[in-house]
């Protein structure tokens, strides 16, 4: 199996790394590593959806993956969601993309210049269910699956600017009802979804949505509870080849 695990930065996903052995360093963005019967490539597409989607498009073009793994940080509007919890985002969307009327915002589907089931949304949305494919589908195997199973599920917006005013956090919370936010995941799972690669974005709340204040935040734990799920999950996919 050839797996693809995409992340913004390299710091998200650093404790992964040292577990995996190396055997290509492609260039300072795409690095190759094999666990027993399964390849996997580390794609570091930097932050925000136009890098993501730049840099993972292009890899899609070049190389087929059995399955691809979104994986980073998050913001939690959603307050039934503890700092540190790792959650499996299902819905996703880019809350921006449409134009500001008067004080309401109104998306592109609701101007009508999209239709919100043109593919590869589903009413407005990129949805992603990987618990709902077989073990085939997803390359992941039984008890890959199973893991993601155990995660909260949870609606995400991808945003280019992060909330930290009120207004903001009132108004997407009112416009949106999301979970959590992110810079990237919606254009991972438009680029995934055009290219009818199975995947999952994987989000670990690092600081709740508010006014900022990042002495609030726990990046440390995010990380290190989003990259323990990882490690588990990377195991799962690469079960030992039968003798």
């Amino acid at each position: 199996m050839h797996c693809l695990i995409v992340a913004a930065t390299t710091f998200e996903v650093g404790p992964l790394i040292k577990t995996m052995p190396l055997v290509e360093q492609f260039n300072d963005r795409l690095s190759r590593y094999q666990l027993i019967n399964t390849t996997i490539d580390l794609l570091i597409a930097g932050i925000g959806m136009i890098p993501t989607a730049f840099h993972l498009g292009r890899q899609l073009a070049l190389q087929h993956y059995d399955f691809a793994i979104n994986a980073g940080i998050a913001g939690a509007f959603n307050n039934n969601l503890p700092l540190g919890t790792v959650v499996n985002v299902t819905k996703d969307g880019f809350s921006e993309l449409g134009a500001q009327d008067k004080q309401s915002f109104v998306s592109i589907f609701d101007l009508g210049l999209m239709d919100s089931d043109t593919f590869p949304y589903q009413k407005g949305y990129l949805v992603s269910n990987p618990e709902n494919l077989s073990a085939k589908d997803m390359g992941l195997g039984k008890s890959g699956i199973a893991l993601i199973k155990t995660l909260p599920r949870a609606k995400a917006i991808t945003v280019n600017t992060i909330n930290g005013k009120l207004k903001e956090v009132e108004n997407n919370g009112e416009h949106t009802g999301p979970d959590i936010e992110t810079m990237e995941g919606a254009a991972f799972l438009y680029c995934c979804q055009i290219g009818h690669i199975p995947c999952v974005q994987l989000r670990s709340i690092s600081n709740v949505v508010e006014e900022r204040d990042k002495s609030k935040w726990e990046t440390d734990l995010a990380i290190t509870n989003l990259n323990r799920f990882l490690i588990k999950l990377v195991k799962a996919m690469a079960p030992p080849i039968p003798e």
